[in-house]
């Protein structure tokens, strides 16, 4: 029997009728709505008033957006569209500051709209002739008592007035505002589309303000206070983008291309090394216009990698950097580094692991940074080789490595280093920052390798084993379980630094291209799908991690989630790298894996 459509008069109805109740009763709430202007799907109720907030979804027809005509003419324009409807749904909040009322989450209205950067989340869907955005709520309480009033002025006259100010009746200004932040976004993927063609890894635009506020936030610093970056002659690129000053002035973009191989950043310390690093280490996603990086534009497979202490690591083969270990008393053989697992890594072996791992995820190149690196793996000087013979050192520097990485296997690295010179003669291009400007020290940084003064004996390194790729690794499915007893799975994040799965708490504290919690949240739902309907007895890390790129391609993010079901809230997520999956996958603890036969 089909059910008589609702409206807001009804709602209004049912709210005055559990007023006062069990906060139980709000679940009498889900279900659709209809309203003169959207339409209200009440997804899911929270359980009480502390819990997560309710899961809603505002549903307009896609006419009365008003949106350009060219809005959704591909993927790229389509996340654009979506990141600006959510920002703007976000900042209508903000200005409308609806009121908090009762205990715990009463009155909060959140929609995920993300950061500076620009992610495909499920945030803003563009469905068949209609658009919708995924909201929270929290619905009043008093106690755990309903506040009916407060909860029908939340639902029929607040929300009502946030959707026609942020979506249906948009300003002149605000529609321009939309459209220069289209084509911003899609200048920007344009130009990553042509970096490998012009054998770069990384573009920073003429202009660009690298540095942020402060080192807890990801504001940009004042114009006023910061040095606008400037390419050096020789590294200097122009690009043309398909819309004039979106992102920068006119349609050509002027700036540094970072090519393809080994290439430095030098200088003093807080000459902008560093800062440098982390704008293109963040370039690997579209930036906001105005958040002065919007001309930061790197291959979205450049992975940081660091040092990390304490990590776990199973069955890696670390051998190209770590081998010879001195063999345990009492014991025939000395240990293998061919499938290398601890459950409290150093420094050395855990930056060691990051590389292989990134490498099998799909790295095509490498950003370091001496200050986040351990030294005995970066380079050792000629006085400790002296001391220590290199037949006794297990740790091969990546010094000695770097250029075999690029020439054998094509993967880059771009290195801050400050203390080591050793670094020059294996150099392809060297680039000083200072004060906060670049320079192209290449000639010199090579003339000065060429006077034989380098602190490595070379000779220590004729006897090195070549690289070989990485053996394949298949993970076993069974060790992914995300229940807690005979529960249903618990996944959580705590921003961008853990994940909670099932019972294993992860710590990300060293995947630094994480950006949003929103794509820890959607890593952990992904492992979960992918050991479920994708992983068997026979599939590697890099044909499943194959198989969820391609999912998502197909499918989108709503299918991920706790409560899945067609159409519903799937929660705050965002799209994460392939790389961040597998970073993630290489650090639970309960990981296990399959001997290839």
């Amino acid at each position: 029997m089909r059910r008589e459509a609702k409206g807001s008069a009804d709602l209004n109805v049912l709210l005055d009728r559990i007023n006062g109740r069990s906060y139980k009763a709000y679940r009498d709430l889900e279900g659709v709505w209809h309203f003169s202007e959207f339409t209200l799907f009440v997804d899911h109720t929270q359980s009480d008033p502390f819990a997560s907030p309710s899961k809603l979804r505002v549903r307009l027809d896609s006419e009365t957006t008003n949106l350009p005509e060219d809005a959704l003419a591909n993927p790229t324009r389509r996340m654009a569209c979506a990141s600006w409807l959510a920002r703007a749904f976000r900042k209508t909040i903000h200005d409308i500051r609806p009121p908090r009322t009762g205990t715990g989450k009463g009155g909060l209205i959140s929609i995920d709209a993300g950061g500076a950067e620009v992610l495909e989340r499920t945030a803003v869907v563009f469905g068949d002739g209609f658009v919708e955005a995924r909201i929270e709520l929290g619905l009043p309480a008093a106690g755990r008592r309903i506040l009916g009033g407060e909860a029908a002025n939340l639902l029929i006259d607040v929300l009502p007035r946030i959707v026609a100010r942020a979506w249906t009746r948009r300003s002149e200004s605000d529609g321009r505002d939309l459209l220069h932040f289209i084509n911003c976004i899609e200048n920007q993927e344009i130009v990553r589309s042509s970096l490998r063609e012009r054998n770069l890894i990384a573009f920073v635009g003429d202009g660009a303000i690298l540095p942020r506020e402060s080192g807890a936030t990801e504001r940009p610093m004042d114009r006023e206070r910061a040095y606008p970056f400037q390419s050096p002659e020789p590294f200097r690129v122009d690009i043309e983008v398909p819309h004039a000053d979106a992102g920068a002035p006119g349609r050509i973009w002027h700036g540094m291309g970072i090519p393809r191989g080994i290439v430095l950043l030098v200088g003093g310390g807080y000459h902008g090394k560093s800062t440098l690093l982390r704008a293109i280490e963040r370039g690997i996603a579209p930036h906001i216009p105005g958040d002065g990086r919007e001309t930061v534009v790197s291959d979205p497979s450049l992975v940081k990698v660091r040092a990390e202490d304490g990590r776990s690591i199973r069955d890696v083969d670390i051998r190209g950097f770590i081998d010879h270990l001195p063999k345990p008393q009492g014991e025939s053989d000395p240990p293998s580094t061919r499938e290398f697992s601890s459950a409290d890594a150093s420094g050395s072996t855990s930056q060691a692991a990051n590389i292989v791992e990134s490498i099998e995820a799909g790295a095509t190149g490498l950003l370091l940074d001496e200050d986040t690196s351990a030294t005995n793996f970066m380079v050792r000087d000629a006085k400790m080789q002296a001391l220590i013979h290199p037949r006794d050192e297990p740790i091969t520097p990546y010094l000695d490595r770097i250029r075999e990485l690029y020439d054998v296997f094509g993967i880059s690295t771009l290195l801050v280093m400050g203390s080591s010179g050793d670094y020059f003669a294996v150099a392809d291009a060297v680039i000083e920052m200072k004060a906060y400007q670049a320079y192209d020290v290449s000639a010199k940084a090579k003339e000065i390798a060429g006077r034989g003064e380098s602190n490595a004996d070379v000779d220590s390194r004729t006897a090195l084993t070549a690289l070989t790729a990485a053996r394949k690794r298949i993970p076993d499915r069974t060790s992914f379980d995300a229940r807690r007893g005979r529960r249903h799975p618990k996944i959580s994040s705590r921003g961008c630094d853990e994940m909670v799965y099932g019972t294993t708490e992860i710590d990300l504290r060293g995947i630094e291209q994480l950006f949003d919690a929103s794509q820890t949240r959607a890593i952990g739902w992904a492992i979960l799908y992918a050991a479920t309907k994708i992983m068997n007895d026979r599939m590697t890390i890099s044909a499943m991690l194959n198989e969820l790129d391609r999912f998502f391609d197909q499918e989108g993010l709503d299918v991920l989630g706790p409560d899945h079901r067609s159409g519903h809230h799937p929660g705050a997520l965002a799209r994460p790298r392939r790389i961040e999956i597998a970073a993630v996958i290489n650090r639970m603890r309960t990981l296990r894996l399959i001997r290839a036969s």
